[in-house]
């Protein structure tokens, strides 16, 4: 029979569908429901619960019903890229930041936010072990530095790290929610809030990493247009030395190393 291997690749071709979407894709002639409907239990429920341990907070925002319906969409619609459990919960990632007009309109972002530290934590980057000695002004500011691999600044619109079910925001407020994650040397992972000049003098780091500690607060400064530089520098070079010691900054050469 020339064509049995199309006809097989059709029927399975069927069956996939079907249990992607139950409701819309009828399943292969002659199957017995009842072993359908375990196949049909078995995946979404395995999908389900693998989602629901990577993102409790969205779980809980939008309830039973909610829930259960945005996983049924994302079985349904989304066609993911890799066979890796790890990877599933950045292809839930994906569908909800290329799903138009999606409810709530923080969803992506508190996706993103709960799929970060995943991320981290099972980046594969060691980073310089965090140094609490006090490190002298000339060390810390007339050297270039880096941002260590395993601190990781990030910036939202909305205030994911405050969404809830009791706090779900209709609109991003005006000012971004600047947030710093970071890797522990006993693996795990700490969120904790930046003000705007730490987050953009961590941004500054990762974008010039030729520039000394010193230049860095330098023009930070000038971009602040800040009255008293001077003062300015010190209180820079304080901060600095804060994120050396909880590893967030180190030298660049301890970095390339």
């Amino acid at each position: 029979m020339p064509d049995a291997p199309a006809r097989l690749r059709e029927q399975q071709l069927r069956l996939t569908r079907h249990l992607r979407d139950p409701q819309g894709q009828p399943a292969p002639d002659g199957m017995d429901d009842r072993r359908l409907q375990v196949y049909r239990e078995l995946l979404f429920n395995n999908l389900a619960s693998l989602l629901e341990g990577n993102f409790p907070v969205i779980r809980k925002v939008l309830g039973e019903d909610g829930w259960t319906s945005l996983v049924r969409a994302f079985h349904r619609d989304h066609r993911c890229q890799t066979p890796l459990f790890p990877e599933i919960a950045r292809e839930f990632l994906r569908y909800l930041e290329a799903t138009p007009d999606i409810s709530p309109g923080f969803l992506p972002e508190l996706a993103h936010y709960e799929w970060v530290e995943l991320a981290l934590q099972i980046h594969e980057a060691t980073a310089p072990e965090p140094d609490p000695s006090p490190m002298d002004d000339a060390d810390l500011l007339d050297g270039p530095l880096a941002v260590t691999p395993l601190a990781w600044p990030l910036a939202y619109r909305w205030p994911v790290h405050r969404i809830c079910p009791d706090f779900q925001p209709e609109s991003p407020p005006p000012v971004p929610t600047l947030l710093l994650l970071r890797r522990q040397s006993d693996g795990s992972v700490r969120f904790s809030e930046l003000s705007a000049l730490a987050w953009r003098l961590l941004e500054r780091i990762a974008e010039s990493p030729s520039l000394t500690g010193r230049q860095q607060l330098q023009q930070l400064a000038e971009e602040a247009r800040v009255a008293d530089p001077g003062e300015f520098l010190v209180q820079g070079a304080a901060l600095l030395r804060q994120m050396r010691g909880s590893g967030v900054v180190a030298p660049a050469a301890a970095i390339a190393d």
